[in-house]
């Protein structure tokens, strides 16, 4: 029997920033966040108070950088695992990324402009995206406090708050020109932390619940899609839920999105809370360094694996 209303993430509604905590309408977002946390591990946030004009911007720029001459966009290299330009290859034909440490950091973003736009850089990029990533990593700050609020282990949220760094990858899905045929990503979980994820009006992102079904994300132009990742669950001894999710995208139009990641710092020992473990919980996970897991991550062993983290440091 055919569902009559199809499902729908959560759609919650940030119209400020400098929410305070403590405050009725904190509690009341809080709540929301945490039941949708729970159900989905994913929500729609809407931001109004990113300009239009901002977000117009923004993209512009993005198409500007994948517009770039291949040769060029292959410049940007980084020896991080998931970081700097990668092109198109067998498995993602008609895909390609750019992604970006810490682009709060404007030296960071200095650095990319300096090598793709000899040799003047471009400063409206560095720019445009420095300012939109300081709303939506200001936007995440504020969804991990209510998170960890809502857990009851607000003792150790300066810890959890200084233990974060941040990425911001750019993905160009192409458009395989037929409505028929399908690009885009494979199912998958993220590993970091938390994402949030922009996009332009080429829709293609689907969750999955926790019963199996996939829901056809529908965004809007204020509209951001925030999703729970691994490790963030691990932290919190699997209390979260960290969806599978991923991107189909058909016709002849090309989908740009923009995820903005949270991950663990580099040698920091990622350990669920004590107060995180008891017998309905027990222990999952040992104390791990997510920048190690990703390494292992990436080999051959992690990548077949159903469940890499619980392959690498389950209990």
């Amino acid at each position: 029997m055919s569902r009559e209303t199809p499902l729908s993430l959560p759609v919650i509604d940030f119209c400020k920033l400098d929410l305070k905590p403590g405050t009725t309408e904190w509690d009341s977002l809080r709540s929301q966040v945490w039941k949708a946390i729970e159900e989905y591990g994913s929500f729609r946030a809407v931001l109004s108070q990113i300009s239009q004009e901002l977000r117009e911007a923004f993209l512009n720029e993005l198409e500007e950088l994948f517009a770039l001459p291949l040769q060029i966009k292959r410049c940007y290299v980084n020896e991080k695992p998931f970081r700097g330009y990668v092109g198109q290859s067998p498995s993602s034909p008609l895909n390609e990324c750019f992604t970006i440490d810490d682009p709060v950091i404007s030296q960071n973003l200095e650095n990319l402009c300096n090598i793709l736009w000899q040799p003047k850089g471009k400063p409206s990029f560095r720019k445009i995206i420095h300012s939109f990533s300081k709303e939506v990593l200001e936007l995440e700050k504020i969804i991990r406090t209510m998170i960890i609020e809502s857990l009851g282990v607000e003792k150790y949220l300066e810890e959890n708050m200084d233990s974060a760094d941040y990425m911001l990858r750019v993905t160009k899905y192409g458009s395989p020109q037929t409505s028929n045929e399908l690009s885009g990503l494979r199912a998958h979980t993220d590993k970091n932390m938390i994402t949030i994820l922009h996009q332009n009006e080429v829709d293609g992102l689907e969750v999955q619940t926790k019963g199996g079904e996939w829901i056809q994300v529908k965004f809007s132009p204020e509209s951001f899609v925030i999703l729970i990742g691994e490790s963030f669950d691990a932290w919190a001894n699997g209390r979260l839920h960290s969806p599978y999710h991923r991107v189909r995208v058909s016709g002849n139009e090309a989908r740009i999105s923009a995820g903005f990641f949270s991950v663990f710092k580099a040698g920091y020992l990622v350990k669920a809370p004590e107060e995180m473990v008891d017998e309905e919980y027990p222990l999952l996970f040992k104390p791990f360094d997510y920048s190690e897991f990703i390494k292992f991550f990436q080999t051959p062993a992690g990548r077949s694996s159903p469940s890499a983290l619980k392959e690498y440091c389950g209990v």
